[in-house]
């Protein structure tokens, strides 16, 4: 038994019984098995899993609705609504234009065409309306909203998105050359957004792959060596993507578009982090051994604590989101939880395996000899870099802290919050210039009114209080109860039928499809007898605005109609619609922002204690990191505005940034910090300082590349929030990597000395 006395470099050794070596290489062969065993078993869940990746947009949900908590009223609404009519439809329209107006021939096509959308499976006939004209004759507008769900049965992005394909594709054809057609409103934006996420599956893993091939090539210098990273990390992928998919398709977790996007770069470059470290101790042992098993053996059981701890930090840190009250926050946690935990089981199992089974000139050119001159502490660059650090501890950290500091001085620019529509996008898709058309030719509120579900006695006053609030249209049939599609279908049905005339069952559909009513007795609204029937004694209001829906005074005026109708006796009204939906996700966002980050700090708290087993280091640790987080959202906050010309920062950035550069930031500095205290519990915690950031400075920031390369290629995707999450967290880990744990925390610690592990024992060990 080793035994190290504080204070002590001497080592005391219980003489061992003749048969406790063969003991020992038995339960290391045990071990090497299970290990073997285990990663036979991933691989073959890996590449079982492969084929779900391409499966998860099937499984996706990317509307507003999908993703607030059950208590935001524009849920409850939501889920009203759905009581009143059979079918809930996503609103969208085909917005048409010619330059210097419509001729009578593209009014005719126009016209012509609204048949026909009726005919297209996914659209929901009962609500296509007929042609609307601006009042300059340059443009006009169908309103062809999509079928979203019908009854229980939600419909897939996928399938709203080649729906929508296919209105725009049968409107272009019936149309004369020169008159250009787009989508618009909440459907056709929507589908933009799904159509966006449409590379996660081609061009964000080609391109994550190619820069992890790339950095790798220039680390290992080998042609061979890298391919079993990436190929560890690609197996993890599928054994997530397995798992992920079989949760969503039950609905036990929701995933979108953007938490798709995040999983497959965080397994890509997580995995190529714990595969350095692995390889890189591997490589260490084998200067120490001849047999590749033995080599092995060794280095997995160094690499294992730290690779293991910081998985753990991170997958806490991730699931600290379901205390939020977002859904799309609580998607993110378990799915990229998911896809830490199978990266952390196929890196430490499949990965030795596979390294250990191929000859060592995988390594070629340089490959290890045994030669016991493994260790880089005795030269190399980064040997110099850490003395050099330590010579000049107090002034070093001290400058550091300072730039930091003023680096994050800049987060007060940041202004995070709701994107407009064409703020979303960092391209201009075809469903942003048609709401621009839209916009500027049409009552801006159309197509997304606000819903308010109120009790029947009280609908009359709900409606002449609704009607006189600042920033509701005041045409006639701007609020009204809502028309029941399929009685105003059979009803035009009939009409035509019995005679009536094809301009008489037009206007009757233009303005019931709309679903526009006017004050009461103000005329404008369907007939009673064509409105929805109350469903526990409650009815469902339509109210629209005079602004966009998405604008801040859509919002106000939203606000404006929730504090008027809750003043109403009886009514026990709430409203909801596409404007409470922003406004209550924005809402959620700031709660979890509030709640969540206190919960990740005090959990990365209590690892980093429970595993340095000290108080000081760890509580040192978190504030550097949290120094590095303000200073990554500063810089973030200039390049937004002034280089990437981005009206302000999304709403959710500040918390994923967070998560993922805390989670992450402290994963470095454990790596760091735990070699620092195998070296200081011989050499003491000064020269542990030394010794520790001159063996992993070189690994740790080559993983850091890896990390921030893989985040940045989100910006492959054409949205904003993606692009400002990538760059924030690519910037933040080379911040972290270069400078915080490179820098400043071995400065701090060797400045600080044996009191860093206080209060454990090593505190009282050697300077």
């Amino acid at each position: 038994m080793t035994e190290i006395r504080a204070g002590q470099k001497t080592r005391t050794r219980r003489p061992s019984s003749p048969d406790s070596e063969p003991r020992r290489r038995s339960r290391l062969s045990r071990g090497a098995k299970t290990v073997a065993v285990l990663g036979v078993l991933w691989l073959i869940f890996g590449l079982a899993g492969g084929s779900f990746q391409g499966k998860l947009a099937s499984v996706q949900k990317n509307s507003n609705t999908a993703f607030l908590p059950a208590s935001a009223p524009s849920t409850k609404v939501n889920d009203l609504a759905q009581k009143f009519q059979s079918v809930q439809a996503v609103p969208g329209f085909v917005v048409y234009q010619r330059q210097g107006g419509l001729s009578a021939a593209d009014r005719s096509a126009i016209e012509a065409e609204v048949a026909r959308f009726k005919a297209i499976p996914g659209v929901d006939a009962a609500q296509v309306g007929s042609a609307e004209f601006s009042s300059d004759g340059s443009a006009a507008s169908v309103s062809v909203p999509l079928v979203g769900q019908n009854g229980s049965v939600s419909v897939s992005g996928t399938t709203l998105a080649s729906v929508e394909k296919r209105v725009l594709a049968l409107a272009r054809a019936g149309v004369p050359e020169g008159v250009v057609v787009h989508s618009a409103g909440p459907g056709g934006l929507l589908v933009a957004l799904i159509d966006s996420f449409s590379g996660i599956d081609g061009a964000l893993l080609a391109a994550a792959g190619l820069v992890v091939i790339l950095i790798l090539l220039v680390v290992y210098r080998s042609p061979v060596l890298w391919f079993f990273p990436l190929f560890s990390a690609v197996l993890a992928l599928g054994a997530a993507s397995l798992v992920v998919y079989e949760l969503a398709y039950h609905n036990l977790i929701t995933l979108n578009g953007e938490s798709q996007g995040i999983l497959s770069v965080l397994v890509l470059g997580a995995g190529t982090d714990y595969a350095l470290l692995i390889v890189s101790r591997y490589r260490e042992e084998l200067h120490n051994y001849d047999s590749r098993l033995e080599a092995m053996t060794k280095a997995w059981k160094r690499a294992t604590p730290p690779i293991a701890a910081s998985a753990t930090t991170v997958i806490l840190g991730l699931l600290c989101l379901e205390f939020g009250e977002l859904n799309s926050d609580r998607s993110l946690g378990p799915v990229c939880a998911i896809g830490i935990a199978c990266t952390l089981a196929v890196m430490l199992t499949f990965l030795p395996l596979a390294l250990a089974l191929v000859p060592r000139g995988v390594f070629w050119p340089r490959v290890p000899r045994v030669d016991h001159e493994g260790d880089p502490v005795t030269h190399g660059a980064w040997s110099r870099f850490a003395n050099t650090v330590v010579a000049h501890d107090r002034r070093t950290w001290i400058v550091t802290a300072v730039v930091l500091a003023g680096m994050a001085s800049a987060v007060v620019s940041l202004n995070p919050g709701m994107l407009s529509t064409s703020q979303t996008f960092t391209s201009k898709p075809d469903a942003v210039v048609g709401q621009q058309i839209y916009d500027a030719n049409f009552p801006q509120g159309a197509g997304a009114p606000v819903q308010i579900v109120a009790d029947t006695a009280a609908v009359p006053s709900v409606i002449s209080v609704v009607s006189r609030i600042p920033g509701v249209a005041t045409a006639p049939g701007s609020v009204c109860v809502e028309a029941d599609y399929a009685r105003v279908a059979a009803s035009f049905t009939g009409a035509s039928a019995g005679g009536a005339s094809a301009s008489q069952s037009a206007s009757a559909s233009q303005s019931a499809s709309a679903s526009q009513a006017a004050p009461a007795g103000s005329g404008g609204c369907v007939p009673p007898r064509l409105q929805v029937s109350p469903v526990d004694g409650k009815l469902l209001i339509d109210a629209t605005l005079s602004s966009v829906y998405t604008s801040p005074q859509a919002t106000a005026t939203m606000l404006r109609i929730r504090a008027a109708v809750a003043a109403i006796p009886g009514a026990h009204a709430l409203v909801g619609g596409e404007t409470a939906v922003n406004y209550d996700t924005a809402q959620a966002v700031r709660h979890d922002r509030n709640l969540i980050i206190p919960v990740v700090l005090v959990v990365i708290l209590a690892v980093l204690m429970a595993l340095l087993r000290s108080i000081l280091g760890p509580v040192l640790l978190v504030a550097t990191v949290i120094l590095s987080y303000l200073a990554t959202l500063g810089v973030s906050a200039v390049v937004f505005t002034h280089v990437f010309g981005f009206a302000h920062a999304d709403q959710s950035l500040p918390l994923f940034a967070f998560v993922f550069l805390v989670a992450l930031g402290v994963d470095y500095n454990i790596f760091l910090v735990t070699r620092i205290r195998e070296e200081a519990a011989t050499h003491g915690t000064r020269q542990g300082v030394t010794r520790g950031l001159a063996v992993t400075g070189g690994v740790i920031t080559s993983a850091g590349v890896v990390l921030a390369a893989t985040f940045a290629v989100l910006g492959v995707l054409p949205l904003v929030f993606l692009a400002e999450l990538g760059f924030s967290v690519a910037f933040g880990v080379l911040l972290d990597t270069i400078v915080v744990r490179s820098v400043l925390v071995p400065a701090l610690a060797h400045d600080i000395g044996r009191r860093f592990w206080w209060p454990s024992k090593l505190a009282k060990s050697l300077e």
